[in-house]
């Protein structure tokens, strides 16, 4: 088939981004298929050299958000047969790409504009998966108009908690805070990535995580990463996380789990493919904390390891999602 990589985009996440694309784009060809490489955020000056595409530091000076509209109107939209998203974060993950393509009457894969605006936006998810009976930990949507009130914010939700941007992933913007002098920085830090700021109380336990490929749950990886919290480094760093997969859970609590990740999928509208993040505390409760709707496919990615885990290849996972993305 003709296809169209989507990868890079203007989002803190364009490394990430490219390490996907550059992934998938490996399994696309040795899939058969034709492939063109579009980063959304370069228009109309898109490189014709592979590596030169997946090189982040390459072309930084003219990324953009600017550059959308103008990549949507190359010629090669006009005969295509599926666009492959592999943008993470705003501008590509949060229903913007998919809104354009809708309107251009084109097949692209993972979720549409509803769940893909549903799954970045962290306050909405948490309470749709709320009103299905989910526990999730208590939290706060504030703008940054909210300053003033923080102190009556730690005292609602409780130390220790977490300030992250309500519209990113990967961890960007993210604070653990376990004292008052701390709000502060952990606010303005997320303020650099959004408008607004989600305080959520930290919840202690083991950090669990379910892909959803179709209507199916692949076993649960537990995240043991070695700093406190699975943050940025943790995750694209080798050797900072420990990844457990299946997780080491009895049959009741894998089942409970993967039935929350499928409900939780399901409310938000999330389609083909996904991942839904818990952490299941010292009582063995489990709480979402959210979802992604394009979730990380590089070399240390969950979703690519839990298929791994049922005898999925890493290109059989690329057809399928391209399979199920044209039905």
């Amino acid at each position: 088939m003709r296809i169209i990589l989507l990868a890079g985009g203007a989002s803190p996440e364009r490394e990430i981004s490219l390490r996907s694309g550059k992934a998938i784009y490996q399994a696309l060809i040795e899939l058969g298929h034709q492939v063109k490489l579009i980063d959304p955020a370069l228009g109309k000056n898109q490189t014709e050299n592979v590596e030169e595409f997946f090189n982040p530091h390459l072309n930084k000076e003219i990324v953009s958000t600017k550059n959308y509209l103008d990549s949507f109107q190359l010629d090669e939209f006009s005969n295509v047969d599926l666009v492959f998203i592999a943008l993470h974060g705003k501008w590509g993950e949060d229903g913007t790409v998919q809104s354009i393509l809708d309107l251009m009457n084109v097949k692209y894969t993972g979720s549409g504009v509803l769940a893909s605006s549903i799954g970045i936006d962290k306050n909405i998810s948490k309470v749709i998966v709320k009103h299905f009976d989910i526990k999730t930990p208590k939290w706060k949507l504030l703008s940054k108009n909210d300053k003033q009130e923080l102190i009556n914010i730690i005292d609602e939700v409780g130390l220790p908690c977490i300030f992250k941007p309500n519209d990113q992933g990967s961890t960007i913007g993210f604070s653990l805070i376990h004292s008052l002098n701390e709000i502060d920085k952990a606010f303005d830090e997320a303020l650099k990535y959004s408008d607004y700021v989600l305080v959520e109380k930290f919840v202690k336990g083991r950090e669990l995580t379910v892909s959803i490929l179709g209507n199916e749950a692949l076993p649960i990886i537990e995240v043991k990463p070695k700093h406190e919290l699975y943050d940025y480094e943790c995750k694209y760093t080798k050797g900072m996380t420990q990844y457990i997969c299946p997780a080491e859970l009895d049959s009741e609590t894998t089942e409970l789990i993967q039935r929350q990740a499928l409900i939780a999928f399901n409310a938000c509208k999330c389609e083909v493919f996904g991942r839904v993040d818990f952490i299941l505390d010292e009582t063995n409760t489990p709480y979402f904390l959210e979802i992604n709707t394009i979730p990380g496919m590089t070399d240390l990615s969950l979703v690519p390891m839990a298929a791994r885990a049922i005898g999925i290849s890493f290109n059989e996972l690329i057809n399928r999602i391209v399979e199920l993305s044209l039905k």
